[in-house]
């Protein structure tokens, strides 16, 4: 029997204590859902960068042509290389065939989080800087955000590309 294809999903969505307000963000439908189907990889880049929590707000912040991820109460703290040099490791160490992530967040949105001037002012949006990296790492990888997966047909979707992926890319190579 092959093993179940791994997806890499954000820790709060599980339950895990791990977002910058101490609050839970448990998604029980959708994991329940998700587990039927695929072995699930909890993945928090920010606490596996050493933030604690509860902690400062993080943001992204466009500074001289590039988004930069700075710590909102000291933006002298730049996490950017941290959580670019994470997600090529956790990509690198993971087998994953598929990705869902927390909307909003400067590190795992997809194309919804804020992005600000190193002035403050709001500027426009784009995705958090793990799943940018991801998505240019591995543009095949299905990668959506939690919000995405709201009806049974989504999620029977999304779990068909993840499988695809993982039959295409992981069972081939043997």
């Amino acid at each position: 029997m092959t093993a179940l294809p791994i997806l890499a999903i954000s820790s709060c969505l599980t339950g895990q204590i791990v977002r910058y307000d101490g609050q839970p963000k448990y998604n029980s439908l959708l994991i329940n859902r998700l587990k039927e189907k695929l072995q699930l990889q909890p993945v928090c880049p920010e606490t596996a960068i050493g933030l604690p929590v509860p902690r400062n707000k993080i943001q992204l912040t466009l500074d001289q042509g590039k988004i930069r991820v700075l710590d909102t109460v000291n933006p002298r703290i730049d996490l950017t290389l941290l959580l670019q040099n994470y997600a090529v490791e956790f990509i690198k160490q993971h087998s994953i065939s598929g990705l869902v992530l927390q909307e909003k967040s400067p590190s795992c949105g997809i194309d919804n989080c804020k992005v600000f001037s190193t002035q403050g002012a709001l500027i426009g949006v784009n995705s958090g800087l793990f799943a940018a990296t991801i998505i240019k790492e591995k543009p095949l990888l299905p990668v959506c955000c939690a919000i995405d997966l709201q009806t049974q047909d989504t999620v029977s979707n999304f779990i068909e590309r993840v499988q695809q992926y993982h039959q295409h890319h992981f069972r081939l190579k043997r």
